[in-house]
């Protein structure tokens, strides 16, 4: 299994698409939360079809490859775009939110006034096109597992797995920031995502200690050419995200709204060691 960067780049921006779904579905957080992730991932997709093409490679797996990043992009823009254009219809939990707190004030001053009418919740961003770029991107992540060899199933299960992994761990983070934004959002968006982020890291692992997995480099059946100090790199870096994720998790009970700052701080590690859970592990495996 060789570990390509144009797979890790699609594979992020599809996780990192997908779950910005999970989130946006609750119509709770702001348009804004949305348009960041779009952007980031819209590049993360652009340089997985640029390092493909420079990679040089042929053949119909590369050429499906390359057209599902493309899609992907174009789906990420295409569905950014169309937020932007519905943005003055804003999300249904933040319009709901702000007419309780008009007729709380009402309430308070005896007012008798006809509350302000809203704007039609129709004509808001339809969350489902938020699905179309992350399917596209599977298209791409299907035609990887080809391209990087290996026990196809298995592949395509890890590479998917990684997905979940990295998209999850990073749009958590990106959503903790959110709070500084938007400072009276419900704490069920994160602790949502943190949830996935634990069943992902599962998945991962499991992943990777399917035969021939990282337990090969632990025997001495695979050579890491450091004496087997990557392989522990790896169990190391598996058991701190998880232990992250647990953390985090116990901090977002705390009332305090320090204490979302605290998970988010703590989530920018669970990238980092998320990020050596499944790359260390695909470099074990690539030689």
């Amino acid at each position: 299994m060789r570990l390509e960067i144009s797979t890790v780049m699609l594979q992020w921006a599809a996780g990192g698409l997908a779950f910005g779904w999970v989130t946006t579905r609750r119509r709770e957080v702001g348009l804004g939360y949305g348009w960041l992730l779009r952007g980031v991932y819209a590049c993360l997709a652009w340089l997985a079809l640029a390092a493909s093409v420079a990679g040089g490679g042929t053949g119909t797996a590369n050429a499906v490859f390359r057209v599902a990043a493309g899609a992907t992009v174009a789906a990420t823009l295409f569905t950014l775009a169309v937020s932007v254009v519905h943005r003055r219809a804003g999300v249904r939990g933040l319009r709901e939110r702000k007419e309780a707190g008009r007729e709380r004030v009402a309430a308070m001053i005896g007012s008798s006034g006809t509350p302000e009418p809203s704007t039609s919740a129709s004509r808001e961003f339809p969350p489902a096109l938020d699905l179309v770029a992350p399917a596209c991107a599977l298209i791409g992540i299907v035609a990887a597992a080809s391209i990087d060899g290996g026990p196809y199933a298995l592949t395509l299960f890890r590479l998917l797995a990684g997905a979940a992994l990295l998209g999850a761990s990073t749009d958590a983070m990106l959503l903790g920031h959110w709070y500084l934004v938007q400072p009276g959002l419900s704490r069920d968006p994160i602790r949502e995502l943190v949830w996935v982020l634990a069943i992902a890291w599962l998945l991962d692992v499991v992943a990777y200690l399917i035969p021939t997995g990282v337990v090969s480099v632990f025997t001495g059946s695979i050579d890491d050419g450091y004496g087997g100090l990557l392989a522990w790199i790896w169990l190391a870096s598996a058991v701190t995200t998880i232990v992250l994720a647990g953390v985090t998790w116990l901090a977002l009970k705390e009332k305090s709204y320090s204490a979302v700052m605290a998970a988010t701080g703590l989530l920018y590690l669970a990238i980092l060691m998320a990020f050596g859970t499944d790359l260390v592990a695909r470099a074990l495996l690539a030689g």
